[in-house]
């Protein structure tokens, strides 16, 4: 338990957390305990015998068992055992939680990988990352990436005539020691259960908006930083059997305001480069590892509501009905599809000229376009799978204790389950559907890696359609 032990101590900083009007504990508060103890179990998989080889490789510093995301692949087998490992960790939450370091490991891994590309833009940029890399490699820190910008007028956001007053962050002070930065960025997912906080903007800045154009290491408890929360979704972890997934699985969102925060050289990592920026966010290294880890999740996620609709046609005897037959059968299409996509993307990966070996980002960028539809579809159709019934369910399992308790057992039983496990399988699957928490779980999957729209326009552009115009052509 040394790394769980570990990592609690490590929020017991100043770090300020903000909730319902409060400046709170993390480790203390309520809202935060579920998923604390999810976040510890997979953690204690580092010191579990019989597991840790699964998830882990030697440090080449201290020797040690770190995590797997932090390997630099050179080969197919290394993607493969990355993919192992990320499953293992997925399978945990049945891929509920999105942003467990894993995700931002990888980017950071990535941008390891390919820092001498950066060297043109900063000479100092390959030794800084290199030796935070290290750090949070060795010592299992957990890292997020915040790259949204607030938004106050999107509209005039980015015009060069409202950049004073835009809410963008963006260095305010520099020194001999560090620079000084205020603004706002959004949507820090896992922000109260961070360490460090990687965070860039990912809109193209000109020459005039520079002062906004940095990449940084922000420590969560920095002076003058502030992560005001949304509301919680969590339910108490008393209430698991009644909220399986919103008492174990809220990974929290947070606005980071910047109130004059100081970061040091050390960690400003790009400075006041628009075109290098720019370079960061397109980089294929940082994108392939890191979005390889999300589509493995997401098809973790969408197998794991895959088998919950098949139990729910059982449970209520629809599974002989063609129309039910036809909607289970488009499920098991889309999560195979994207296994598919995940396989061709590691098979057809390519090392590079400094023998890193990549899955090819073209597969996973269908298969992260394709989520953005897939999700809502999925739970589209569990909704019509489970229908009305979603509605008789009773308030809680503590009904079946009253004295109606042989009525309750009669009336609320399935087709080939007793009303007690009808009613925990139907609460599960309200959880994904009509929880403030299954509402949060739509929005994110729809724009976790920004606009939809502008990501297939994204593919479009970059896709070589010269060799589909050819076939076209010969008709010509």
């Amino acid at each position: 338990m040394k790394r769980v032990q570990s990592y609690l101590e490590s929020l017991a900083d100043d770090r300020c957390v903000w909730l319902d009007g409060e400046k709170v504990s993390v480790l203390d508060h309520p809202a935060f305990q579920g998923t604390l103890r999810s976040i510890m179990r997979l953690f204690h998989m580092l010191d579990d015998n019989e597991i840790y080889e699964k998830i882990s490789y030697l440090s080449p510093s201290t020797g040690e068992r770190v995590h797997i995301s932090y390997q630099i692949p050179k080969s197919l087998e290394d993607i493969r055992r990355r993919r192992s490992a990320f499953q293992i960790w997925c399978d945990e939450t049945d891929g509920m939680m999105s942003r467990l370091s894993d995700y931002a490991r990888s980017r950071l891994t990535g941008w390891v990988a390919a820092r001498k590309e950066f060297a043109k833009y900063n000479p100092d940029f390959s030794d800084k990352i290199l030796k935070y890399y290290e750090y949070s490699r060795d010592e299992n820190r957990f890292i997020s990436i915040v790259q949204r910008d607030v938004q106050l007028n999107r509209a005039k956001q980015y015009d060069a005539r409202f950049f004073a007053k835009s809410g963008l962050l963006q260095i305010t002070k520099k020194t001999a020691e560090g620079v000084y930065v205020s603004g706002a960025k959004m949507i820090a997912t896992a922000a109260p259960y961070t360490n460090e906080f990687i965070v860039y903007p990912v809109m193209r800045l000109s020459e005039e908006q520079k002062s906004a154009a940095n990449m940084l290491i922000v420590p969560a408890d920095a002076k003058g930083l502030h992560m005001a929360c949304r509301e919680s979704f969590a339910v108490s972890i008393d209430k698991k059997t009644d909220y399986p997934l919103s008492s174990q699985y809220d990974e929290m969102d947070a606005l980071l305001i910047f109130d004059d925060v100081f970061i040091p050289w050390e960690y400003v990592l790009i400075h006041e480069d628009p075109e290098a920026i720019w370079k960061i966010k397109g980089n294929r290294h940082s994108n392939s590892l890191g979005y390889h880890q999300a589509l493995i999740r997401l098809h973790t996620k969408l197998e794991f509501i895959t088998g919950l609709a098949c139990k729910l046609a059982e449970t209520t005897g629809s599974s002989a009905f063609l129309h039910v037959q036809e909607m289970l059968g488009e499920l098991i299409i889309q999560g195979q599809t994207l296994k598919g996509l995940i396989l061709a993307a590691e098979i057809e990966g390519e090392v590079d000229e400094e023998g890193i070996y990549l899955p090819s980002f073209s597969y996973i960028e269908s298969g992260r376009n394709l989520g953005t539809t897939f999700y809502p579809r999925t739970i589209e159709i569990l909704q019509r799978i489970s229908a009305g019934g979603n509605l008789q369910v009773p308030s809680s399992l503590k009904d079946f204790s009253t004295e109606i308790s042989p009525l309750m057992k009669t009336y609320f039983r399935g087709a080939d389950i007793d009303a007690e496990g009808r009613t925990k399988l139907m609460k599960l699957a309200w959880d994904l559907i009509g929880t403030p928490f299954a509402s949060r779980h739509s929005l994110y999957e729809h724009f976790y890696a920004g606009d939809p729209i502008r990501n297939r326009a994204s593919q479009y552009l970059s896709y070589n359609k010269g060799k589909l115009i050819a076939k076209v052509e010969k008709y010509l």
